[in-house]
């Protein structure tokens, strides 16, 4: 019979459930967050992205002091181990209840006022056949750091639209749809995946809106139809940094490369402008799917469904894929349609998703089946035959669905799952955070440095915006807890979190005698 040290140990060491999580989850954003809005779907959604910000003014209060001791409270507990020897409630705990204990003005105070982001961004619904399936692009009212109240960001209803989240526009799209991706050069123009070998563009601008209707399926028509696969290509897509190309993977083992120039290049030719040589496109057919453009490669190296690829930020020519053959691939267009190097076995299980670091093309990350982050480098991608990656990141229970490097620190990434957990990362910060000798606080997966629980299923996609490096969308396929279609959230997690510890420490101090005063 075992004791009863070891019945503790192991309800102590018992897994929340999901409901257990979220409501703990729900009773920290007031500490966690500096933004967040929760937007309950009607219909699933498989991806988001956010597409460009614009700047408008707009009053919106909160009260200063009482906003940093919230985040005075996240910081103690996140750096610092104040579990007191004596019995004393803990420093955090004093803080958290003086935090709570300040008075926030009402929205029609005029004390400060700040500016505003109008976020536009896509997400795509999925429907059960009654309705079309769209294409929504959507517009949410973003606060700057530092100004909304606590209050206002923690009183949301799950089962509720947010009031900040305004449709602005819908696109009926012929089929579900798997993946969306904008170009960077014209995030206007953006390329979506359904359960077809073709992969659509679309200019979101000059699309009309239209109205989705029961039981009517009167589609939108895309812009152009890039042809090439030979099965289904129902995930994997990219679209060029430096020029508008796109990149596809699919059941058929390949990954196909476009240029959306070649549509434009071949309408010059028709007028009796001379074709550039080389171009490898041919004359766009319209039809009631929109005219066609065909690849400019198809790439074969793959032995099972390519998941996810990704070009080179730095050259339109070069760029990576990764498969359920457990592979990852670098290719180099100027060099043939074979691969440059295939890293076998990169992962234990199927690769799900992959990401090209921004600032240092050496990286790569990618994601898989075997619920691991790992991060590679080019230079050096394999040992014994084998993927060698640098390093590899646990803290996720399920399968990883997407991976992203933050676009504004080189060292950042975020990591999406099945679990229903958006991690967010630092590959710096491995070593560098360990607790002191002596300490019994729990620590965290090295690199690991903030856990977004909000999602109550498997979080699909998620996107940085990229003028507000550390505000995130993301959408999960959590319709059956929420009593919708799924989970829209835009949310920043608070800036003591990601910043220099000196640089808080220092501003912290600035507040010691109010702190003091409020304990």
């Amino acid at each position: 019979m075992k004791g009863r040290a070891d019945k503790g140990r192991e309800e102590e060491e018992a897994p929340q459930s999901v409901e257990e999580r979220y409501t703990q989850w729900k009773s920290l954003v007031p500490v966690l967050y500096d933004w967040l809005a929760n937007h309950n779907l009607v219909w699933p959604s498989l991806s988001c992205r956010d597409l460009t910000v614009l700047l408008m003014l707009r009053p919106f209060l909160a009260d200063g002091i009482a906003s940093l001791l919230v985040y005075l409270c996240m910081l103690i507990t996140e750096i610092t181990d104040f579990s007191p020897s004596d019995g004393a409630p803990s420093l955090s705990k004093q803080l958290t209840k003086a935090a709570s204990a300040s008075t926030f003005p009402s929205r029609q105070d005029d004390h400060f006022v700040s500016f505003n982001f109008l976020e536009l961004f896509s997400v795509f619904r999925q429907t059960d056949g009654s309705c079309p399936n769209t294409l929504v692009i959507a517009n949410c009212e973003i606060v700057k750091p530092r100004v909304a109240a606590a209050q206002h960001i923690s009183q949301f209803n799950e089962e509720s639209r947010s009031p900040f989240v305004k449709k602005f526009k819908t696109i009926i799209h012929p089929g579900e749809v798997n993946r969306i991706r904008e170009l960077p050069q014209d995030s206007k123009i953006v390329a979506t995946h359904t359960d077809s070998p073709d992969v659509l563009i679309w200019n979101v601008e000059s699309q009309p809106n239209r109205n989705a209707t029961l039981g009517v399926n009167n589609y939108s028509r895309p812009d152009l139809v890039l042809t090439g696969h030979q099965d289904n290509a129902e995930f994997a897509l990219a679209m060029g940094h430096s020029e508008p190309f796109v990149l596809s993977g699919g059941k058929d083992k390949s990954v196909v490369l476009w240029s959306i120039h070649d549509h434009v290049s071949t309408l010059a030719a028709d007028q009796g402008d001379a074709k550039s040589p080389g171009s490898g496109a041919s004359n766009p057919k319209p039809s009631a799917d929109g005219p066609t453009v065909q690849a400019r490669g198809i790439f074969q190296g793959h032995d099972d469904t390519v998941e996810d690829v990704q070009f080179c930020p730095f050259s339109a020519q070069e760029f990576c894929s990764v498969g359920d053959d457990s592979c990852l691939i670098l290719w180099d267009a100027r060099t043939g349609w074979s691969p440059v190097v295939k890293v076998e076995k990169a992962h234990n299980a199927d690769l799900h998703c992959v990401d090209w670091n921004p600032h240092d093309v050496n990286y790569i990350l990618t994601g898989s089946a075997d619920n691991t982050v790992r991060l590679f480098d080019r230079r050096n991608l394999t040992s014994g035959g084998v993927g060698s990656p640098i390093h590899i990141f646990e803290a996720h229970t399920a399968a990883v669905l997407c991976v992203q490097w933050s676009p504004d620190k080189s060292s950042v990434f975020g990591s999406s799952a099945e679990d229903g957990i958006l991690n967010i990362w630092d590959h710096e910060r491995i070593g560098k955070m360990e607790s002191s000798a002596g300490t019994k606080r729990k620590t965290s997966p090295p690199g690991l440095f903030f856990c977004h629980a909000g999602h109550r299923d498997k979080v699909v996609d998620f996107h940085w915006n990229v003028s507000d490096p550390w505000t995130i969308v993301s959408v999960s396929d959590d319709g059956e807890k929420t009593g919708g279609g799924g989970t829209l959230q835009i949310w920043r997690m608070i800036d003591l979190i990601y910043r220099p510890h000196d640089e808080v420490l220092s501003e912290l101090e600035k507040f010691k005698s109010h702190l003091l005063t409020c304990t």
